[in-house]
Formats: C-alpha cells, structure tokens, sequence
C-alpha cells in the first residue's frame, strides 16, 4: 500500500512540475464574461420613478429562478411592461401615496415586481392574475396582453378590464403584504364561516354574493375573502358597489330554497366591508372611501387617455 501511494505521488510530482515549467501563450480576451446588461430608456425610467424613491425593483427580463416552476411561463414583452408599469406608478403607488403619504408607501409598498407574459394555468381551469410572496413580492401576469387590449377597449369598458385583470390583483396582493404586517380582528372569519370552501371560485353559478362573497374567490377563505372585499371595494364607483349589494339580495332567495335558514348576503358582505374599513383607518390610517375616490379619478384619467402609458424618455 505504501509503495503505490509513493509511485502515486512521485509521478504526481512530476506531471505538476512539467505543467508548471510549460509555457502557454495567454488568450488576449478573458473567458470570464461580464453578464451586466446595458440599461436601456426603460430600465433608467425604472431606475428614477420605482427604484430611486420608493427602492421598489420592476423586473420585467425573464428570470427562471422567480417563477413557479410548477406553470409554464413565458417572458413578458417590453411594450406591455412600459404600460404595467405606468399603470402601477400612476393607479396605485401614486394613490397611496396621495391618501397614506410617500412614507407609508415606501415602507410597506413591494420591494419587487416581477412580470411574466401569460396567465398561469391551473388543471381545474382557475386563472392566477398574481400572487404575493413574504411581502416583499409580487409577481404579474398576463402583461403581453395589455398592448391589445388599448387598441380595442375604451372608455368604462377599458377601465374595467384593467381593474378585472390588472389593477385589482396589485391591490389585492398588497392587502395580503398590510395583514401580514398587522392582523386583522379574528372576528372578521366568524361572519360567514361554515360557506367557505376552497375550489368554489371555480364554479360562477354559486350565488356568491347571496351567500355573502363580493366575488367567488372570496368563498375560498377568509384571507382571500378580506382582500377582495377591499380590491374590489376600491377599484370600483359608489354605484357598482350597491349594485353588488342588490345583487346579493336577489340572490340570497336562491340561497334560501336549499338553506333557510342561510343570512342575508347583503348584510354579511356589509358587515365584512366595515370590518375592512376599520381596519384600514385603526391600522394605516387610511379611509378607504377616500382611497377609493382617488383611485377611480386617477383611473378616470386612463380611461380619457390623458395618461401616456408608453413613453420612458427621461
């Protein structure tokens, strides 16, 4: 044993002193290559509106390692990523920060956008919009869309879809980030509890606002239940909301006929709202009608086109 051990090491010895005295020409170019990429017009419009006053990252460059691997993703397109985030500035950190103030929304806004091309699909053919991770995060969704969809909508039609599909999931997802900071009284899950059930929202004709739901993913806990009372709630007219309300009221008689005993939807969603509503003001001194009047001035403007969308010259 010892004699192999020292051939190993004698001939290991003269290969190493053999390499040391050869010499090799050096290559003039490093093999190491620098994977910075040049910042183009959007990424300095990043970098001055998100990054440099709010320290909030915009990640539109397709990066694996910030999917779920459990979808099929692709990347998002560039022009669709301008319009996001203008919309992002202008609809939500810009109305916060006229409601709450720059401070609040630097300290509890999401540290980082990430933007992916097409919607994620679920085998039980539910749709994710976005989702929300450790607070910090925000992934979206369905960005190649956007460009089309300014080319064919106006008007109440196009700011409904941009709320359907894009603004709300921001507001939604930024509720989940405020509750993680701050809880919200435990009896908000008492008001309906027995109807929630996971996989309702993939079923549209449940009556979800007679059982006391502002939209069927609401039924799905009580979590999600809560942001989208206030999504929904801030994102929309005075007149939509008690249009919802009526609705509840019609179809709490359907409810009826298989339990009669079921509650008002009307009443449970109302009484839901103003548990939000307290909330908000108690916890971030926010007054949600207020939010919600700035919101839909601002998305007003989107719709009138006065906002431009596309442009990222500094």
């Amino acid at each position: 044993m010892k004699k192999i051990l020292y051939i190993l090491t004698a001939v290991s010895f003269a290969l190493l002193s053999a390499s040391c005295t050869q010499k090799d020409a050096m290559e003039s170019e490093s093999i190491i290559k620098d994977s910075a990429i040049e910042q183009n017009d959007f990424d300095k419009w990043l970098e001055l509106n998100l990054l440099r006053p709010y320290n909030i990252e915009f990640k539109y460059r397709f990066a694996l390692n910030e999917t779920d691997r459990g979808f099929y993703t692709v990347p998002a397109l560039v022009e669709g990523a301008v319009i996001y985030a203008h919309l992002v500035k202008y609809l939500c950190i810009d109305s916060y920060d006229e409601v709450a103030g720059v401070h609040f929304t630097r300290g509890y806004f999401p540290k980082m956008f990430f933007l992916i091309g097409e919607w994620e699909y679920k085998n039980n053919g539910q749709i994710v919009l976005g989702t929300a991770e450790g607070g910090k995060k925000i992934m979206l969704a369905g960005v190649n869309y956007l460009p089309r969809v300014f080319e064919v909508l106006s008007g109440d039609e196009l700011g409904e879809h941009l709320n359907h599909y894009y603004i709300k999931t921001i507001h939604h997802e930024f509720t989940h980030i405020l509750n993680q900071v701050k809880a919200y009284t435990d009896d908000f899950m008492n008001v309906t509890p027995s109807t929630y059930v996971s996989d309702a929202w993939s079923n549209t004709d449940d009556y979800h606002l007679g059982r006391g739901y502002i939209t069927d993913y609401a039924q799905s806990e009580h979590r999600e239940d809560f942001a989208e009372l206030l999504s929904e709630y801030i994102v929309h007219s005075p007149e939509w909301w008690e249009a919802q309300l009526a609705q509840a009221d019609a179809e709490t008689a359907q409810v009826r006929k298989e339990n009669p005993d079921a509650p008002n939807g009307r009443k449970s969603i109302e009484t839901k709202i103003e548990m939000v509503r307290t909330y908000m003001s108690e916890s971030w001194g926010i007054d949600i009608d207020v939010l919600r009047d700035v919101i839909g001035r601002r998305l007003g403007d989107v719709e009138a086109g006065k906002v431009d969308l596309n442009t990222v010259a500094i």
